[in-house]
């Protein structure tokens, strides 16, 4: 059996693997007999042996014009030859020397069709030479190639162990009074080898001495020699990418105390760019006052420039096991720039014009300490507390919660990290009106959460959610920044003695108390991917300004998200229910003393499209009132003055959602995305109530969006990402406002280190 029909033999193995893979182990057993069976007329061969081409002697991702060359070279005794020097030339292209690896096997690929002849060098070794031979288009011409020392006597032997260096006596015969007089004799069959006594090498020949594994350095070394643009990276000082101390790849120092303990700095330039159109009242002190309409000018164009640096020491391993102990540290700035086309809007003195520009943003966002209390297992399961400023997510899609404020949290898992969980507490700080970065100023609101996660529960590959959540919201009165009230929301019998309201004593406060039940879920039931979320909201709000009255809470969401892959799309359909208030009365005629709408605590939702989704980007006032028909980054039409600011209200017409949507993996390194959603109000009594305006149909109309994300070095560290979109109003709409288009661009690029 020759080399080259042992290749093929492999070949056809791993086509019959693909085709019948019932057959695997029959073939496998002929392939190795007929292998062994003729491995000692390997060394009678010819020097070279050609496989002619055919369906299996093809790489499957090249092309068919291009052609192959694949060799093994061995010397006189079986044993690879590394590092030979193998030139192959041709009219045809001027090709590359190759190497043969430390298997001694040599690789040529895309080549184009002709006469080809191979050359082989090495020191020690005779050169080989190969007559010249054809390649045809997609041939992959396999070659077993034998070279000669020409010192036999002084060339590498192999042992009895089949490895080569110095010979070596086989062990001693046990005797049969042995602890297992039954076991054969350990010897090989084959006669001892002459030679001298077996020579143990020094330590020093087998080992070499590090420090520590962090100071071992890559080699210098060409990964492929044909491609000048792949070798062993380097690391500096400014690349983020690869190994860089400065990431928390090595140890502070590599000696002492500090070589447990990483640091990892983290720099980040978010650069916002948003243009809109939405419907704005003329007020009274209209930009332009000899206009009729009362509706004025909409377009509005704001600009946003975020610096974030994250400094991040850890005691650890800086790799799978949890971390030890965390310092966490990151202050952010911020600059922001808003245009618009009326006034009363940057500021509630008209006087102040219609832009503003606003330089003095400056947070801390986080600043924590974190340590771990105790191992549970030897599978990386623990228990660790994190106590400062920090982000919590409470849910996969941000439906309920997620913000940065200071807090405790106790997290771990269990079960070889099958099982997640969290119990955390938060004392929320008051929000920046136009950066939306924390304040050092205490809020009067607390929120509690604890929840755990399921790996594989109910299928593999699917994880699920349960969550207990508590807001409980002080009664105060707060102003923005801007001179607007917020806390509480300027509607119904808020303000008692005139307008503008402000005199506090005049401002009737309210507190609330609320509490969620939630069930979520994300991940894969086969070929399906699956994400859903339901919360059940409970609880009492003391004075609720648009029911006119306190009113107990009963509200709920459900939502759910269904994809499929397909190559390099992915189709999406989703599925969003807020539920809404219905009651038309006010104060003591209401007939309902519970309030039906759904709120959330502070939602960053990323459903249904997204930043791509006019409905979901921007946030829409409703005109004649101090409160919003729906704010940025969220779904809920919750009728609240500011999402971060204002109070959760449970008097809303909540929603109805319908989505379709697509994901493009266009290139590694570009996305694309398509979004559609359809969408309605649950129910109008609360619009009614607060604008005197009946009826308003329950139709909000169609969001469209397109979108796409750009990665040029195929890593975070440069993103850019933008899109456009556009709500057509349906009836409910256009009895709130008017019949235009609402549209909005937007671009954000992020530079990260």
């Amino acid at each position: 059996m020759t080399r080259e029909t042992w290749q093929a033999e492999l070949c056809a193995l791993e086509g019959l693997h693909i085709r019948h893979p019932s057959w695997v182990w029959v073939a496998a057993c002929l392939c190795a007999v007929s292998l062994f069976g003729s491995a000692e007329s390997w060394a009678q061969e010819v020097p070279s042996v050609t496989v002619e081409p055919g369906p299996d002697r093809r790489l499957p991702e090249r092309g068919v014009s291009f052609a192959s060359i694949q060799g093994l070279v061995l010397d006189q005794y079986g044993v690879p030859v590394a590092g030979a020097t193998v030139v192959a030339t041709s009219r045809a292209a001027k090709i590359p020397p190759s190497a043969t690896s430390v298997e001694g096997i040599f690789r040529f690929r895309d080549l184009p069709p002709g006469q080809y002849e191979l050359r082989i060098e090495c020191v020690g070794y005779a050169p080989l030479s190969l007559p010249a031979f054809l390649l045809n288009a997609a041939d992959l011409r396999l070659l077993s190639l034998r070279m000669t020392s020409p010192s036999p006597a002084s060339s590498t032997s192999k042992g009895l162990s089949g490895v080569p260096g110095d010979v070596r006596l086989p062990a001693p015969p046990v005797a049969t009074s042995a602890a297992y007089p039954g076991m054969r004799d350990s010897r090989p069959e084959t006669d001892a080898v002459s030679g001298g006594p077996e020579t143990v090498p020094d330590y020093d020949a087998n080992f070499l001495s590090q420090p520590d594994r962090w100071s071992i350095p890559m080699p210098e070394w060409q990964r492929y020699p044909s491609q000048p643009d792949a070798p062993y990276a380097h690391k500096h000082g400014y690349d983020p990418y690869n190994r860089n101390r400065f990431k928390g790849d090595y140890p502070i120092a590599g000696k002492g105390f500090w070589q447990r303990w990483f640091f990892n700095f983290t720099g980040e330039s978010i650069t916002g760019v948003d243009v809109r159109r939405v419907p704005l009242p003329s007020g009274v002190s209209a930009e332009n006052p000899h206009d009729g309409n009362f509706f004025g000018n909409g377009e509005q164009a704001a600009i946003g420039q975020n610096f974030r640096l994250s400094f991040d020491l850890f005691r650890g391993d800086s790799s799978f096991r949890p971390i030890d102990f965390r310092i966490h540290f990151t202050p952010e700035f911020n600059l922001n720039f808003l245009q618009t086309r009326e006034r009363g809007l940057i500021n509630v003195d008209v006087r102040k014009g219609i832009d503003r520009f606003d330089t003095k943003s400056a947070s801390l966002e986080e600043a924590y300490v974190e340590a771990k209390l105790h191992d549970l297992s030897p599978n990386y399961d623990f228990v660790s507390i994190r106590a400062g400023i920090q982000h919590f997510n409470s849910d996969f899609r941000g439906f309920l919660f997620s913000d940065e404020q200071p807090g405790l949290r106790i997290f771990g898992n269990l079960r070889s990290n099958r099982i997640n969980y969290n119990l955390a507490g938060f004392y929320l700080l008051e929000k920046d009106t136009n950066s939306g970065l924390n304040t050092l100023e205490k809020r009067g609101q607390q929120v509690y959460v604890a929840n755990v996660y399921f790996q594989d529960l109910g299928a593999k590959g699917f994880t699920q959610e349960f969550s207990f959540h508590f807001n409980q919201d002080q009664a105060d009165v707060h102003f923005d920044k801007n001179g607007f009230l917020v806390r509480p929301e300027p509607v119904g019998l808020v303000v008692n003695c005139g307008s503008p309201p402000t005199d506090p004593n005049c401002i009737k406060a309210h507190g609330l108390r609320a509490y969620y039940l939630g069930w979520t879920s994300s991940g894969h039931v086969g070929p399906v991917n699956v994400s859903h979320a339901f919360y059940q909201a409970l609880g009492h709000d003391d004075f609720n300004p648009i029911a006119g009255r306190p009113v107990d809470i009963n509200a709920r969401l459900g939502a759910l998200e269904l994809s499929v892959d397909k190559d390099w799309m992915r189709f999406r359909s989703s599925f969003l229910y807020a539920s809404g208030d219905g009651d038309t009365r006010f104060g003591s005629t209401r007939r309902d003393s519970t309030a039906h709408g759904f709120d959330t605590i502070v939602d960053d939702s990323h459903f249904a499209g997204g930043d791509f989704s006019f409905w979901s980007h921007e946030g829409l006032r409703l005109t004649g009132t101090g409160v919003g028909l729906v704010g940025p980054s969220s779904l809920l039409p919750s009728l609240r003055s500011n999402k971060e600011e204002g109070q959760a209200n449970f008097v809303n017409p909540g929603l109805w959602l319908g989505n379709l949507g697509a994901d493009f993996e266009i290139t590694p390194k570009l996305r694309a995305f398509a979004n559609v959603n359809y969408l309605r109000f649950d129910k109008t009594a609360p619009l009614e109530l607060l604008l005197f305006q009946r009826p308003i149909r329950k139709s909000i109309g169609t969001d469209v969006g397109l979108g796409f994300e750009y990665r040029p070095p195929l890593s975070e560290n440069i993103t850019i990402r933008g899109g456009a979109a556009a709500l057509q109003p349906g009836q409910g709409l256009r009895d709130l406002y008017n019949g235009r288009t609402l549209m909005n661009g937007f671009m954000t690029v992020k530079l990260q280190f």
